[in-house]
């Protein structure tokens, strides 16, 4: 918690402290060998056309990539993450040689496994959220990266463990990761790029605490494979929260003690490049994204959260001078635990994302979407001795919608559905509805200080067929109050005239 607690305020560190020499210096001849260099286009920078991952726009520096880093990189992380799981967890599961590797490779057998539900749906796609950042860190571009966390994740169930391999797993780390990733490899370069000169100790130190291989290679090489990547003015808008709830309602008894009356947590979100700024383009993958985490407290554990969704391929439209938004495809990563059950998800999506401005200081933002991921879902406590974990394919939709009042308050409303079927269900096949609706209200009372009420309810209806798992009926409504660190005193709204 105090990790994400902490991304707005490193947004805000002083630019100007000594910066770091490479630690590393690689002679001509060995770079040439393992290099490429991409020098900027020649075209305006207002030039269109289809989404480039490899674009380098005027007045961007020479973009270098270095493919042989990152295939040693990942390999030497893999190797030092199994000798601590050796030493943690014993020689049972990460006790693996060439030969049980080889063995997989050959014959798998490849399955869905049921290890603990947050390792599987958390753990391993920030594991392959560091493969994908060792290879953007390296100067590859948002899908040479996704082929890495890929590669990473099947060199790791092939030989980093002795259980057979997984395609759960390679679903959440080889793709789930580079989703994850990619929004804290551009809140780093934020970061780095925020303020007057270079950047020195304090905006070096904060893009590590958001981006570890970031921060490794530019310690490492300076920027010959890291230059700051320049938002180009994106239009941003960050807020930290906090604040306490009263559980309204919540059907599962079982659960009650655990979850407790009154849950406490904080969450940071961001959203980047927002429609209606004049000139910004839509070039590469995640020119906007949304990312959001937060953590909640019960009775007796804690409860984390992370939603990300980024346009992968897309174009901007407008409609008269009021209207301005972006379509495309996007990709999406889903984790959320509402203190009773567990989901996550992997998802591709059509939809779009716009502002519409309905008067000089009244704007609507908001974002549809709807597509199809690989999910899963499990209640906390399961029932009887067999794991109440679902795997299968996942449709799914979302509508975000945001009324801004100017300086004065927000009105915010997420309603998001999930269909978990039986297709590609390890076992206990059979049917999920998973919905989640989350409303709020902000005001703000002074400076970039907001107070305001949010509601949350989560819900849950689980129906297996051919298992022995009853059939499952959950939910859970929260009431709370919070406090709002906002990044920007008019809630996130783009205005041109003000801009």
């Amino acid at each position: 918690m105090m990790r994400t607690m902490g991304i707005l305020a490193l947004l805000c560190l002083p630019a100007r402290a000594p910066a770091l020499e490479p630690l590393v210096r690689i002679s001509t001849g060995v770079l040439k060998a393992v290099e490429t260099t991409t020098k900027a286009s020649s075209t305006t920078p207002d030039n269109v056309g289809p989404t480039s991952p490899n674009r380098v726009l005027p007045g961007e520096p020479s973009r270098r990539k270095n493919y042989l880093l990152p295939a040693l990189e990942i390999p030497l992380f893999q190797s030092a993450l199994n000798g601590y799981d050796r030493l943690v967890y014993g020689e049972t599961e990460f006790g693996s040689t060439w030969n049980t590797g080889w063995q997989h490779v050959r014959h798998g057998p490849w399955g869905v496994n049921q290890d603990d539900f947050a390792v599987n749906q958390l753990g391993h796609p920030y594991q392959g959220s560091l493969y994908y950042g060792f290879a953007r860190a390296s100067g590859l571009n948002f899908w040479e990266g996704w082929i890495y966390s890929n590669v990473g994740s099947f060199v790791w169930e092939t030989y980093g463990e002795t259980t057979d391999p997984s395609i759960n797993d390679q679903v959440a780390s080889g793709t789930g990761g580079p989703l994850i990733a990619e929004p804290l490899f551009r809140m780093a370069n934020l970061v780095l790029e925020g303020g007057e000169g270079p950047p020195g100790f304090w905006r070096g130190l904060g893009a590590a605490f958001i981006s570890p291989p970031t921060a490794l290679n530019r310690l490492l090489f300076g920027e010959r494979y890291t230059p700051i990547l320049k938002s180009r003015n994106a239009a941003t808008f960050a807020q930290v929260q906090a604040g306490v709830g009263v559980n309204t309602a919540l059907r599962d008894p079982g659960n009650a003690g655990a979850v407790g009356r009154y849950p406490v947590g904080g969450s940071f979100s961001m959203a980047y490049g927002l429609p209606g700024r004049p000139g910004y383009l839509y070039l590469r993958p995640f020119d906007y994204f949304n990312f959001e985490v937060n953590s909640l407290r019960g009775n007796s554990a804690d409860y984390t959260n992370i939603m990300t969704r980024g346009l992968l391929f897309g174009e901007r439209y407008e409609w008269g001078d009021a209207y301005q938004g972006v379509w495309g495809l996007y990709g999406s990563f889903d984790y959320f635990s509402p203190l009773i059950f567990r989901f996550s998800t992997t998802a591709a999506s059509l939809g779009t994302t716009f502002q519409w401005r309905l008067s000089r200081k009244t704007a609507l933002q908001g974002t549809a979407k709807g597509g199809i991921g690989y999910g899963a879902a499990g209640t906390i406590l399961s029932q009887g001795d067999e794991k109440d974990f679902h795997y299968g394919a996942s449709p799914q939709g979302l509508l975000a919608l945001r009324l801004l009042f100017g300086k004065l308050a927000m009105l915010d409303a997420t309603a998001r559905g999930y269909d978990l079927t039986g297709v590609g269900a390890g076992r206990a096949p059979g049917d999920e509805s998973i919905s989640r609706l989350n409303a709020s209200v902000f005001v703000r009372v002074f400076g970039h200080h907001a107070l305001g009420v949010h509601y949350l309810r989560t819900s849950r209806e689980a129906r297996y067929s051919g298992s022995s798992l009853p059939a499952r009926h959950q939910a859970v409504e929260t009431v709370g109050i919070a406090y709002s660190l906002l990044g920007d005193v008019h809630f996130g709204s783009v205005d041109p005239d003000r801009d």
